[in-house]
């Protein structure tokens, strides 16, 4: 026993007293919660401004030929299996670097899915590159007159997703059928590539020497999910039922 200040009784413990501190383990969790606490949405605009702008930009860029979007996409009026559908609007064979081969009829959708398929892309931040074989031909002609054509083919395949359409719809020059294989060739296992075309793959040798379609068709077609459209032309079915137009009045 110890006699302190007139009190007699154990000594006084030398430890603070609980009451003057802050319990340590409360506070940790309350610097947690101040850590991981979501931004106010004044603090998100700024990056939602910014996220909006890059896709505007990637838009842009791609150069999609109509802004068809999958939106527009009516999925009963498809050939398409519904299942197949919902499976490429995952984007995720995308991420997994496979290609997409769409062939059929004219007018079955085969370019207005693939194109809303490419802005889903940009929607979910990835970049799309957009092509017919005369506009690559043409991109990768201009580049034999400074001898820029790898850089230009590597800055090309910098897009996550490549996109050839309407292959077969015009005579192939023997300049495109050679833009066509560099591409592929390039991108093969590092991106996605999709083509639209009215002739089935195994026909590609009937529109560009053998030599390069055998060689081009290989590399795409090997890690590719294969989609054909059949029916009548979508289009022509709308212009027979007067929908193709604004009524005249």
């Amino acid at each position: 026993m110890q006699e302190v200040s007139g009190w007699v009784g154990p000594a006084p413990s030398s430890a603070p007293s609980s009451r003057g501190v802050p319990d340590a383990g409360r506070q940790v969790k309350t610097e947690e919660r101040v850590l991981t606490r979501r931004p106010t949405p004044a603090a998100q605009a700024p990056a939602r401004a910014e996220d909006s702008a890059t896709r505007r930009t990637r838009r842009v860029a791609a150069h999609f030929p109509t802004g068809k979007t999958l939106g527009s996409w009516r999925v009963e009026d498809s050939s398409i299996p519904t299942a197949t559908q919902n499976a490429l609007t995952t984007l995720e064979w995308i991420g997994r670097k496979e290609n997409l081969v769409v062939s059929g009829p004219s007018g079955t959708g085969k370019s207005h899915f693939t194109e809303g398929l490419a802005h889903a892309a940009i929607e979910n931040d990835l970049r799309v590159a957009w092509f017919t074989l005369e506009t690559l031909e043409s991109t990768l002609a201009r580049t034999k007159i400074d001898g820029s054509m790898a850089k230009t083919v590597a800055r090309i395949c910098r897009a996550d997703l490549i996109v050839i359409d309407d292959v077969g719809l015009l005579p192939v020059a023997a300049d495109a059928a050679e833009a066509f294989y560099r591409i592929i060739d390039a991108a093969y296992e590092r991106r996605s590539i999709a083509v639209t075309s009215n002739i089935h793959p195994s026909g590609f040798d009937t529109i560009m020497p053998k030599t390069i379609a055998t060689a081009g068709i290989d590399r795409l077609m090997h890690h590719a999910h294969f989609v054909q459209t059949q029916g009548d032309s979508h289009r022509l079915a709308e212009a027979l039922a007067g929908r193709g137009v604004v009524p005249l009045t």
